[in-house]
């Protein structure tokens, strides 16, 4: 896999309002970071139209430039949307092949995948498209996945964390990303007694020191981050869920604990991905 010194957000556009609001999320990202943002729009492929309609029927030229012109808009608002922030180094791809599998070929040398919630036809915020799925249990690298509805705000950033090492890539992420805005982070470790035989309160000693090891050395690198911790038993989805929505991001490691060498995305991601209403960075990585 070749080695970029400095590599890009890469951001799936489509012309639609939700990738308008991905790209617009990934554009002040990248600003803040000060790396390049890659616009790619992958087409696919035209597919079949049923038999009432011939494929001469169709324009390909009218199609063609309406999808350059997309692009093109996509690009203008990037530059528009970097400019209070940072100067931009902004590119642009069109790609003839279906999005998946080129955004998961793109995320091999990216530093962060941002996708929409859902493609066009989606009939509920809750229910996420193919693509954002897909890529939020295959891509090579960390994915943002926003909601159309998604707005600035200056509330803070919310992680969950389990000790393990997807877990410790997800704190990584939200440390930097608190840093970048300038808020607050929330760290959230949840327990439960199920299967288990110690007290509470023993429970409860070992979830916090699972979390001061888990967030050691941070402050150092992260000085003028203010970090809330919470500790509690619970759910860990619903808990961080709770937390999240009042926040401007919600941090997830692919899997937990539970996951196993090859597992695409664990139970917790999974229900804080469906169900949160703000971005959602699930932490893949290329291993």
């Amino acid at each position: 896999m070749p080695t970029i010194s400095n590599p890009p957000i890469v951001v799936g556009v489509d012309g639609s309002s939700v990738a308008l609001a991905a790209l617009r999320w990934a554009t002040a990202d990248a600003a803040r970071h000060q790396v390049p943002l890659h616009l790619v729009y992958a087409i696919g492929v035209l597919g079949n139209f049923g038999s009432g309609i011939e494929l001469g029927q169709f324009d390909f030229d009218t199609y063609w430039q309406g999808v350059r012109d997309a692009l093109e808009t996509a690009r203008t608002v990037a530059v528009s949307e970097s400019a209070p922030i940072a100067q931009l180094d902004i590119s642009t791809e069109l790609v003839d092949a279906p999005p998946i599998p080129v955004l998961r070929d793109r995320s091999k040398t990216a530093r962060l995948l941002v996708i929409g919630t859902h493609g066009l036809g989606a009939i509920n915020r809750r229910l996420l498209g193919s693509v954002s799925t897909a890529l939020a249990r295959h891509a090579a690298c960390p994915v943002a996945v926003i909601p159309e509805t998604s707005a600035p705000s200056d509330g803070p950033v919310a992680v969950g964390v389990d000790g393990s090492p997807s877990s410790v890539h997800a704190v990584e992420i939200a440390f930097d990303e608190s840093a970048f805005r300038g808020v607050e982070l929330i760290a959230v470790h949840t327990w439960s007694d199920f299967l288990r035989f110690s007290s509470r309160a023993d429970m409860q000693e070992e979830g916090e020191e699972l979390l001061s090891r888990s967030l050691a050395g941070y402050g150092e690198k992260y000085p003028a981050v203010r970090v809330r911790r919470i500790v509690v038993e619970d759910r860990p989805a619903e808990r961080l869920l709770q937390v999240g929505e009042k926040a401007q991001l919600i941090v997830v490691g692919s899997h937990g604990r539970g996951g196993f060498a090859g597992m695409t995305l664990g139970s917790v991601g999974q229900a804080v991905l469906h169900a949160a209403e703000v971005p959602v960075i699930i932490a893949r990585s290329a291993s």
